[in-house]
């Protein structure tokens, strides 16, 4: 049985992966490993090292300390403010492992700046009319 801090790593690591658009092969080949080992690593039956989690980090051009991000139990002062701002006060912990969530922020980042800024106001009103 996976441990639960090996099974965030990987769901971090897929995520991460998919928000970069990155196929397992590619992140593979990034780091000079298998594909089977990148599913490994992100379904946690295999444990990353510390050399393989640095290599990984440099290859989706995000710091280590990514991997151990809302960690269940594990308070962070900083993020508390940010949960603060929103309406209801708490966010789904699991909120980038949606695939429609990714797509959604892969396609506002397509956009020129003046689009997206309309599209997060209509985003704002519909928000607050539910």
């Amino acid at each position: 049985m996976a441990h639960p801090i090996d099974l965030h790593v990987g769901q971090r690591l897929r995520q991460r992966r998919c928000l970069l658009g990155l196929t397992q092969q590619r992140l593979a080949a990034s780091v000079g490993i298998k594909f089977q080992q990148i599913q490994k690593y992100e379904s946690g039956a295999n444990r990353v090292s510390a050399s393989r989690l640095w290599a990984l980090a440099n290859a989706l051009e995000t710091p280590v300390s990514y991997f151990f991000e809302d960690l269940p139990g594990v308070k962070d002062h900083d993020d508390d403010a940010e949960v603060a701002k929103t309406e209801n006060g708490t966010l789904a912990p699991q909120i980038l492992s949606n695939k429609e969530t990714i797509d959604l922020v892969r396609a506002y980042y397509h956009l020129s700046e003046e689009p997206r800024r309309r599209l997060l106001d209509l985003a704002k009103t519909l928000a607050g009319a539910a």
